[in-house]
């Protein structure tokens, strides 16, 4: 739309400083024509914008020009404000100041209407993510040991990619020296973390979970059965289930079959029952067979 290759234009010429009238076309995949006639519409709704001809000309905005913020919608700059909340979580000290300047310019008072905290009770993973974040930024590789869900520890060597949080926990996102592909590392096994001055270059897509087969383990059906004093978990955890005439909980659900399956299924102790499949009920009993021994 029109509206917006004009707001995109202005940003764009606050940016470069200065773009000749092709340079604007060929990036709007629009006519030098509509570039001029954008112009002219510009200029007449108040915004100081030049043109020079001959060598070192083109077109440009007055130096010290600020933005209207009539500019930006109701929408957009609540929009802005959002995406700034989402980002104080994790760079609290560079974001806050800017929250509250924005929330001046855009007139709204209640700039702290949200606050969303993905850190741990214990902390023990912040440094890793100050780690990790600096280290993406700069591009550099990072390496360290790196715990596994069957207890093995390793050495690996990464160029990290992206920071994700999925299932109530972070993730790197990486490209593996020692797999030589792309891996999901967990922050809370990540130890011994060292930060390289070896820099490589490599782009980080835009979803990491889009391809999720890549990264999960195989996916198992599950049929369980809650406690009735369990019901503020079933509520939390499932979006469906069935209660049962004696109060219980029958939910069906589907997980990854790993490790994790296992430690989720015994935190809940003696208030759930797998009732399928078989293989993972005899599974269950053996795991809390093995407890027996120990206790």
């Amino acid at each position: 739309m029109a509206e917006n290759r004009l707001f995109q234009m202005v940003y764009l010429l606050l940016e470069k400083r200065n773009m000749t009238a092709p340079e604007l076309a060929k990036h709007f995949e629009v006519s030098v024509r509509t570039i001029y006639r954008d112009i002219d519409i510009l200029s007449a709704a108040g915004i100081p914008v030049f043109t020079m001809q001959g060598k070192g000309g083109g077109i440009f905005i007055q130096e010290n020009f600020v933005l209207n913020k009539s500019l930006i919608s109701e929408q957009e700059q609540k929009q802005i404000l959002f995406a700034l909340h989402s980002l104080n979580v994790v760079d609290e000290e560079n974001t806050s100041a800017l929250l509250s300047k924005l929330g001046g310019v855009f007139q709204k008072q209640n700039v702290s209407w949200i606050e969303v905290d993905f850190s741990e009770w214990t902390q023990k993973s912040e440094d890793a993510f100050q780690i990790l974040k600096s280290a993406i930024f700069q591009n550099v590789i990072v390496s360290f040991s790196y715990v596994s869900r069957n207890g093995q520890h390793n050495q690996r060597t990464v160029e990290p990619l992206k920071l994700v949080f999925k299932s109530r926990a972070w993730y790197l996102y990486a490209f593996c020296s020692l797999r030589q592909d792309y891996r999901l590392f967990k922050l809370n096994r990540i130890k011994e973390l060292q930060i390289s001055l070896q820099h490589f270059v490599r782009p980080a897509p835009e979803k990491v979970f889009d391809h999720m087969e890549l990264y999960t383990d195989s996916i198992v059906e599950l049929s369980l059965v809650f406690c009735k004093k369990l019901d503020y978990h079933v509520y939390e955890y499932f979006d469906k289930f069935e209660e049962r005439e004696d109060g219980s909980f029958l939910v069906h659900i589907s997980l990854p079959d790993n490790e994790s399956l296992y430690s989720f299924l015994l935190s809940f102790g003696d208030s759930v029952e797998v009732l399928s499949p078989s293989d993972v009920r005899e599974k269950m009993k053996k795991k809390i067979s093995n407890m027996k021994k120990i206790y």
